[in-house]
């Protein structure tokens, strides 16, 4: 697919977190579509340079920069870089984010730290000095990837949810800071996304099955809408539209999800269990097979 050349676009540099799958990969050959040089940040080097590959094939420019985003000298390291070869960026997408699902009494420690360095520090810190540059230039757009639990309080994703309500407030800031600029800054409010997400989540220590999993939008959708916010900045969009509402819901309903909520919780847990249970039982037969061919 070839890029409108007469778009102010062509040829500008956006830096995408978690673009390794999911949202991230989706934006990042949306962008390029478009004719923007992406930069690809995320853990998994594989998944980034096939990404990287189909955008290439495609005719878009990528380049790959593996980081994990937990911590604090990657972060820095992989702004360095950019800094360094690239220069200006016009456009950050701080879409990397952990998951998980059950009651937080079950999570770990480090699950827990794992999702506040990623989900809240690492868009902190790349906002911070991607922001000082843009500011410098005059011109620049930050998108951040929130989602509608953000301002829905919702049972089984405690800190989560946390995060991404920290992302609202923190857009919301930010976006009144440089009111009067040229400089940009939104969240994407995204309800439940078809991607790898749950099933992540789902597989971390303790981890419960996500009742949305499987369900929602596609990455695609979120990526034209992405796409969409450049052109027409704005603070806060939703995706799909009509979740607008959630914050009403808390608002008017919370009373109800108070007593409703818990109950879907205790029912996911035990579906996860049976799901579990059937897993081994299905795993310990198919070892059991494989050990009878081998005698």
């Amino acid at each position: 697919m070839k890029a409108i050349t007469s778009s102010p676009w062509v040829n500008k540099l956006a830096v995408i977190t978690g673009a390794s799958s999911g949202i991230g990969a989706a934006a990042a050959r949306k962008l390029a579509q478009q004719g923007l040089k992406v930069v690809l940040v995320a853990r998994r080097r594989h998944r980034l340079e096939e990404v990287a590959a189909q955008i290439t094939q495609a005719g878009g420019q990528a380049v790959v920069i593996p980081a994990d985003l937990t911590l604090d000298a990657d972060r820095q390291r992989v702004f360095d870089q950019i800094n360094h070869e690239h220069g200006s960026v016009d456009v950050l997408i701080n879409n990397a984010g952990l998951g998980w699902y059950g009651y937080f009494t079950d999570m770990t420690w480090q699950t827990a730290l794992e999702m506040l360095q990623v989900n809240i520090s690492a868009t902190v810190q790349f906002t911070l000095l991607f922001l000082k540059k843009m500011h410098e230039r005059g011109t620049g757009h930050i998108i951040n990837i929130g989602s509608v639990s953000g301002s829905l309080p919702s049972q089984g994703v405690a800190v989560y949810g946390a995060t991404k309500s920290f992302l609202d407030n923190f857009t919301t800031a930010l976006y009144r800071e440089l009111t009067g600029t040229r400089l940009h800054v939104s969240v994407v409010r995204a309800g439940p996304v078809r991607t790898e997400f749950c099933e992540h989540a789902a597989l971390q220590h303790n981890g419960m099955h996500v009742p949305t999993e499987n369900t929602g939008v596609t990455a695609e959708l979120v990526a034209r809408r992405i796409w969409g916010l450049l052109h027409h900045p704005r603070r806060v969009i939703y995706v799909p539209q009509w979740l607008a509402i959630t914050p009403l819901v808390e608002t008017c309903f919370g009373w109800l999800i108070d007593r409703i909520g818990p109950l879907l919780l205790v029912r996911q847990k035990k579906q996860t269990a049976r799901t579990n249970r059937s897993t081994s039982k299905k795993a310990a037969l198919q070892q059991k097979y494989i050990e009878n061919l081998k005698s």
